[in-house]
């Protein structure tokens, strides 16, 4: 099986800070939802990712913003740049970086869930055509002509974070529950992606997969389970 071949002290460098693994769960009504999936070069599936966690065929970089209306800690947007992986057997998505443009939202993200958050520009359009995510000097992309879709169609893997706990440096496992009411697929195209700006020199994406823009709510449920980087999941999980 292969697993991630990162340098740990260079993944802990750009990791965030959790004071508890206990943060009180949250909603977001009124949500817009925007994800892009993106082919990743083969060269650079193993070296984004830690040992304890295991490379896709084929990578996938994954692009997922919120718009968010409603939060205890205002408005906010935020996009968040993960690599597909598993964790034993089981999908998700390291994250490589995010931002989110407000001060409440990245203490929030960083502090309490252990999401690598830095403050800056995120701005998530919708029309009637087209819905364009600008997050930055980094990052645009651009999905075009939305086709209805299933509120329960769109699927979103768990997220898995590098954080540095109480426990030590951990996989976090976040786990948004996402309440759509409406959704629609669109045509993905990647107009600006900047690696270096979130935290990783070899994710370089290539041809788009798939697209989807919805609405509704997301909720981030207690934290269940956190493991070891340095090992696989069946050795080093542990519930918090």
């Amino acid at each position: 099986m292969l697993s991630g071949t990162a340098a740990l002290d260079d993944l802990a460098a750009a990791a965030a800070t959790m004071s508890s693994l206990h943060p009180e769960p949250v909603t977001f009504e009124g949500t817009e939802v925007f994800q892009a999936t993106f082919e990743m070069s083969y060269s650079g599936r193993q070296a984004t990712l830690p040992p304890g966690l295991h490379p896709t065929t084929p990578p996938l970089l994954v692009v997922l913003a919120w718009r968010v209306a409603d939060s205890p800690w205002g408005r906010f947007n935020m996009a968040q740049v993960r690599v597909s992986c598993r964790s034993g057997v089981r999908p998700r998505g390291f994250v490589l970086g995010g931002v989110a443009d407000t001060d409440r939202a990245v203490a929030a993200l960083s502090g309490e869930w252990g999401l690598p958050c830095r403050l800056g520009p995120v701005e998530l359009r919708r029309g009637y055509d087209r819905v364009t995510l600008d997050a930055g000097p980094a990052l645009t992309v651009t999905g075009f002509d939305p086709d209805p879709l299933g509120p329960a169609d769109v699927q979103f893997t768990v997220t898995t974070t590098l954080a540095h706990t109480p426990r030590g440096l951990r996989l976090v496992q976040v786990e948004p529950q996402y309440d759509l009411t409406r959704a629609e697929r669109v045509q993905p195209r990647l107009d600006r992606f900047e690696p270096a700006a979130w935290g990783t020199g070899v994710a370089v994406p290539r041809g788009a997969v798939t697209a989807a823009v919805g609405v509704g709510s997301v909720s981030l449920p207690r934290l269940r389970f956190v493991s070891r980087p340095d090992v696989m999941a069946f050795e080093g999980t542990e519930a918090v």
